[in-house]
């Protein structure tokens, strides 16, 4: 028996008359007005202290990452030594900005930097630990939490993490 699946044409993909299909992005975004209409301000990053101090602040999504990302290789690129990035007025929306941050951490370390993240609201940690995140980013300050396992100055990624697993019979 064979299944027969329609084709369905979207209007985005289908030229308008005298137009291109980008065209219509372009209009679709301009009609909905600026990302943040609504939700806050967008992610921003001012750089305090060229190459070693950036603020993020504001939201953290799709509609922000990308100049958000450019400033923080920016300052990466620009600098030596660890990077250290407010996080006080930030909020991740999505998983984009949980994204922007681990770009970032990696891009530091291929060029031989750390990002140590500092001023995390408690709604990010929270999003931190949940992801497991919080053993990959380095967070400043961590260790005055509750059911934070590290000292101050141990490196995270270093340590074993405790699981709840039960080990596995030999």
């Amino acid at each position: 028996m064979a299944i027969q699946v329609a084709a369905r044409t979207s209007r985005s993909t289908r030229p308008r008359p005298g137009g291109r299909p980008d065209d219509d992005v372009a209009a679709r975004r301009s009609a909905r007005g600026p990302a943040d209409a609504g939700d806050g301000p967008s992610g921003r990053v001012v750089e305090e202290a060229f190459g070693q101090v950036v603020r993020i602040a504001g939201r953290l999504d799709v509609h922000s990452v990308p100049d958000v990302r450019a400033a923080l290789h920016a300052a990466l690129d620009a600098g030596t030594g660890d990077l250290l990035a407010h996080l006080e007025g930030a909020v991740v929306a999505d998983a984009t900005g949980l994204g922007v941050l681990v770009g970032a951490h990696r891009r530091a370390q291929r060029l031989g930097r750390r990002l140590v993240l500092d001023d995390v609201p408690l709604p990010v940690l929270r999003l931190l630990r949940v992801t497991k995140l919080h053993r990959v980013l380095v967070v400043a300050g961590e260790e005055h939490l509750p059911g934070a396992d590290r000292g101050p100055g141990e490196a995270q990624n270093s340590l074993p993490a405790p699981s709840s697993m039960p080990r596995k019979a030999s």
